[in-house]
């Protein structure tokens, strides 16, 4: 149990409802009455964002989440699977819970899960990786009206809009939170 005047953005509460994430909180003292604290809470699994009243004070239930690394194995029609790096116990997800990740990983890549009470809830990605261009049209010389970019496909399947100068078979580096590219490797 934690306080709500102690809790902050970024723990976990484990409510009647569900599992959630603080994502923003309210210490807010009326005038008249007694002080209570609102937060905005994010749903674990749904994603819904919603927003809760507590007393100032009051102690609600803390969840722990644990992180722990994992190497991405394969995946087939099962799910995705992956290898805890202490135990080298092996855990598969779903693809809903592995999410837009899928498009990043690689096999032998080394991720972090988060899992709460023997449950994996997500995976978390480094902020960029590098990935090998499997697929490129040539540029053609002078075509820049398009804002200089084309589409190429990288080896997971994600097309990534690109410069004009990168070819099949080099090296990018993208970005995991918005699938931008940042730069040739």
């Amino acid at each position: 149990m934690i306080s709500t005047n102690d809790a902050r953005p970024g723990m976990a509460l484990e409510l009647p409802d569900g599992l959630y994430t603080i994502v923003g909180q309210q210490h807010v003292k009326p005038g008249k009455g007694k002080a209570f604290v609102r937060m905005k809470l994010k749903k674990v699994g749904t994603g819904q964002v919603v927003d809760k009243t507590f007393r100032a004070g009051e102690d609600v239930p803390q969840a722990i989440i644990e992180t722990r690394e994992h190497q991405f194995l394969y995946s087939d029609d099962l799910g995705f699977h992956f290898m805890d790096l202490e135990d080298y116990g092996q855990i598969v997800l779903q693809y809903e819970d592995v999410g837009d990740a899928a498009n990043y990983i690689l096999d032998g890549a080394t991720v972090k899960l988060s899992q709460h009470r023997g449950t994996a809830l997500g995976v978390s990605l480094p902020a960029a990786v590098e990935l090998e261009v499997t697929y490129a049209e040539p540029a053609v010389r002078g075509d820049t009206r398009t804002g200089a970019t084309k589409p190429v496909t990288v080896e997971t399947g994600l097309s990534v809009q690109v410069p004009l100068f990168i070819e099949q078979g080099e090296r990018i580096k993208v970005d995991t939170r918005n699938g931008e590219y940042l730069t040739r490797v």
